[in-house]
């Protein structure tokens, strides 16, 4: 055994301690059924009740804000809960009809573990969905196994997205392009309002979030308004390094404009949802929208040309997985359908975020993995051509700010693809197996003891060995996973999709 997996059980066994429970215990499915009981908080904005609980107490469905369209939300201080139990939090108008949805979003659920409530730890969630969908009113995002396993206060919250949340028109609505990120920045000041009466510490909030949530955590380190609500950052398989630039913006927003037909102020929900099928006039594809370098709330791209020094002494945890690309393409896609050797280089050409020739690369990995299939090579080629270089960008930003506060894990286990680690990170992951039970105690274990001490229990990342935790049945530490293919795509340029 070397003297980094040795170092890292040590640490794996140190979080495990940390939150008082042994990491190899099992975690249970999340149960939608559970039985009522008292326990109502007073805080300063009202009085919430408890709806349901095991060993955690749930308040659902909390009103943090209120907004017209278009306009930066207003903060609720006056105690409104929904009725109807935490999976009635309404989800901002998408295109997918997954969730209840309504323009009246701006709600958030909290989990408090059974027990004494004093100083406890707050996690804040935001869920993922690149901008455009999503809600954590999905079953995966309930926060009652992590706030009862890990003695935190758990909070999940919903806010505006895609055009409701980002289209940039200034001259008309001056905070338009980025009103998404002024919800979430809202509920944080709920959260600094009122989580003591929850029996959490706002003194130390850990905001974490998967692919668009961890996007948007990297967009708030970088926006003056979101200084101090919060003290650590995980982020998974989501990063922000450049924002949309203004100009793009704009073109995004003529397009869009032009496919609605109407006054977006006045249009039909429906009608502004249809819209988003309008193709990009940037990226191609169904139109993007995020937040906006508008210099009125966003003054700089979050991590470029480095990492923003409002942010640099708040420990980041980032995190990806080893195959993030098996969730984007379907077998019978467009990608993979018919895939061969001959017609890899194609494939793979017009679905890399990097500039480099196609041809060469394919080459490079046969050479590199002579046994592998087009398919398995597919992946092994587009994980970090697509999905891990903009991590990369940013834990390099922070390594050469020199503060010793960034920490990277890569998830390895049962060969994890995008979206893995959420269930892993709320003890909700679906199939349960004494394997993914331990897997999972683990990565919580270690969320928790960042959110506690700001270490998760390894080295720091840095440039000379760039030591990063590797989750797997047989978790450890290693130094420079995959630095042959981080330095192959290291020869191009990174600009982010959506810039």
């Amino acid at each position: 055994m070397s003297a980094a997996e040795g170092w890292s059980r040590r640490a794996v066994l140190a979080g495990g301690a940390a939150t008082g429970v042994a990491a190899a215990s099992p975690v249970l499915a999340y149960e939608p059924a559970a039985r009522l009981c008292l326990g109502p908080v007073r805080a300063p904005d009202g009085n919430f009740e408890a709806r349901a609980c095991g060993d955690a107490w749930s308040y659902p469905a909390i009103r943090y804000a209120r907004a017209a369209r278009f306009e930066a939300p207003q903060p609720v201080t006056v105690a409104e809960q929904s009725a109807g139990g935490w999976s009635t939090i309404p989800a901002s108008p998408q295109p997918e009809d997954t969730y209840r949805q309504s323009e009246d979003c701006h709600f958030l659920n909290v989990w408090v573990p059974a027990g004494e409530r004093r100083g406890l730890p707050v996690m804040v969630y935001f869920h993922g969905g690149a901008y455009s969908a999503g809600s954590v009113a999905d079953p995966l995002n309930n926060g009652s196994a992590l706030a009862a396993r890990g003695k935190v206060v758990v909070v999940t919250v919903n806010h505006r997205l895609n055009a409701l949340g980002y289209l940039y028109m200034p001259e008309r609505f001056p905070d338009s392009g980025n009103v998404g990120q002024l919800d979430l920045i809202c509920a944080l000041e709920w959260v600094q309002r009122s989580i003591a009466a929850f029996g959490g510490d706002p003194g130390n909030v850990t905001l974490f979030g998967q692919s668009g949530g961890g996007a948007k955590i990297a967009t708030l380190m970088a926006m003056p308004a979101a200084r101090g609500l919060f003290h650590k950052a995980i982020t998974m398989s989501g990063q922000q390094v450049t924002a949309s630039g203004p100009l793009n913006a704009g073109r995004r927003a003529a397009a869009y404009l032009s496919a609605l037909g109407e006054d977006p102020a006045t249009a039909p929900v429906e009608a502004l949802v249809g819209a988003l099928s309008v193709n990009d006039p940037v990226l191609g594809g169904r139109i993007y929208f995020g937040p906006v370098v508008d210099m009125r709330h966003l003054h700089r791209h979050p991590f470029w040309p480095d990492a923003p020094e409002q942010s640099a002494d708040i420990p980041m945890l980032l995190g990806n997985t080893i195959a993030e690309t098996r969730a984007f393409y379907a077998p019978d896609g467009r990608a993979l359908s018919g895939l061969t050797f001959d017609n890899l280089p194609q494939r793979i050409g017009r679905e890399m975020r990097v500039d480099l020739e196609p041809r060469w690369v394919v080459a490079q990995f046969r050479a590199r993995y002579p046994e592998a299939s087009p398919e398995a090579l597919f992946h092994r080629i587009m994980t970090p051509a697509r999905s891990w270089r903009g991590q990369v960008e940013e834990a390099e930003a922070r390594a050469k700010g020199g503060r010793g506060n960034t920490f990277v894990y890569q998830l390895d286990f049962e060969n994890a693809k995008h979206t893995d680690d959420i269930g892993l990170a709320f003890g909700t992951t679906a199939g349960w197996s004494p394997a993914r039970g331990a897997m999972s105690a683990t990565v919580m274990d270690a969320f928790v003891r960042f959110a506690r001490t700001g270490n998760p229990g390894w080295p720091a990342y840095d440039l000379a060995s760039r030591q990063t935790m590797i989750f797997d049945t047989a978790s450890r530490v290693e130094s420079d996973p995959r630095r042959w293919e981080r330095e192959l795509f290291a020869r191009a340029p990174y600009i982010q999709p959506g810039t």
